[in-house]
């Protein structure tokens, strides 16, 4: 039976991880890897998660199972920051997902069994946004999220797509810090979407990847509630891979939104049946590090510092590229009203691979860089590659 399988095209962005560990030139720089990085190059462990996991160390009895839902204490510390001051009025519950993607996956699982049979999304977005929707069977409509060339946020387009939407199709939408394109809607548009998906009585699911990472809890979930102020459902998937520093733990959600309270019983009994399905039970030394930073308020301090750092980091790094203006077809301007870790760059498959080749510059073949592989020592080296591959 297994001869009948074909091989599957090798993952681009992990070839990409090993031409440039091959690479032996001092002045290399990565902006594939999408993880955040320090002016050193490195992705450390939070000090407040290194005292959390102390605290784990010392205390934990048991590496018994939680149990299909995971650690609830860690779902629920987190509603506060995600939420701000919308008030679900016991509406909203969830449970613990493997990272993000786990949320993603299970959140298509329960909208295919609640009768949704398409999706609507923006590109370019997420590569496995689409692996996982179509893995589950949903169809996948697209629109266009941004114009790269002009590097313009394509909200026309967007409007056009909810426009042929119908009643009971699902929407889904980058909560904050698009990725890959670093654009995201303003409030104003939020608000526009949010009143557009309940009127046309559309399905929400808010990928909620990057919070915190932009301007701050309270600025990058102005959208998730907007929308959730005006529609009787949702779905949040939630990662705190990036925000907490945890990418290999795996730390995610997937919160829930009932027309009603009575209704969260019955969603919860099916989220857990298809967890049990999909991993059965989530990891749970990430989650209860976090967990333990967000009950201690010494700790909260700590993490807040640190997640404000890394937001300076990078948005001084955008700001040291928009400084440059526009190079040939590429508008660095533009990136520095861009948000998060990535952006997207007008550039050819030829002129990434000039840049890789003749200036040690590692790219995504779609023109994505990861903005934390910026230094104040690199991007002249940058800025030199680029006016050389756009001259």
């Amino acid at each position: 039976m297994l001869e009948q399988l074909k091989a599957q095209p090798a993952d681009a962005l992990l070839a990409l991880i090993k031409l440039y560990a091959a690479d032996e030139r001092a002045e290399k720089i990565d902006l594939g890897v999408g993880v955040y990085r320090t002016a050193d190059g490195a992705t450390p462990v939070f000090a407040a998660i290194k005292a959390a996991e102390a605290r784990l160390l010392a205390d934990q009895n048991s590496k018994s199972y939680l149990g299909p839902e995971g650690d609830m204490g860690f779902v629920r510390a987190i509603m506060p920051w995600m939420l701000g001051d919308f008030d679900p009025a016991g509406r909203i519950d969830g449970l613990q997902s493997p990272g993000g993607t786990g949320a993603v996956r299970l959140a298509a699982d329960l909208l295919l069994k609640a009768g949704v049979r398409r999706i609507w999304m923006g590109t370019p977005s997420w590569p496995n946004h689409v692996q996982i929707l179509n893995a589950v069977g949903l169809a996948c409509e697209t629109f266009r999220h941004m114009d790269v060339a002009t590097q313009r946020l394509d909200f026309n387009a967007l409007e056009a797509a909810l426009d042929k939407a119908e009643a009971g199709d699902a929407v889904l939408l980058h909560g904050c810090c698009h990725n890959p394109t670093g654009a995201d809607y303003s409030e104003t548009q939020w608000d526009e979407i949010a009143e557009t998906v309940a009127a046309k009585r559309l399905f929400p699911l808010i990928d909620l990847a990057y919070h915190g990472l932009g301007h701050g809890f309270e600025a990058d979930g102005y959208g998730l509630r907007a929308v959730l102020s005006r529609v009787p459902e949702a779905l949040i998937a939630y990662s705190c891979d990036k925000n907490f520093g945890l990418y290999r733990e795996r730390v995610g959600a997937l919160y829930v939104m009932t027309e009603s309270p009575a209704q969260q019983a019955s969603v919860q009994s099916n989220l857990a049946a298809l967890a049990r399905a999909n991993w059965s039970m989530p990891p749970d030394h990430g989650a209860a590090s976090v967990r333990i930073v967000l009950e201690d308020e010494g700790l909260t301090k700590i993490w807040l510092d640190e997640l404000a750092s890394m937001r300076a980091r990078m948005r001084g790094v955008r700001d040291a590229l928009a400084a440059h203006q526009a190079i040939g077809s590429v508008n660095l301007a533009a990136v520095g009203q861009q948000n998060g870790l990535f952006s997207v760059l007008q550039l050819t498959s030829e002129q990434i691979a000039a840049l890789r080749a003749d200036y040690g510059v590692y790219m995504a073949g779609s023109g994505r860089i990861n903005i934390a592989g910026f230094t104040d020592a690199n991007i002249p080296h940058f800025i030199e590659g680029l006016r050389a591959v756009t001259a």
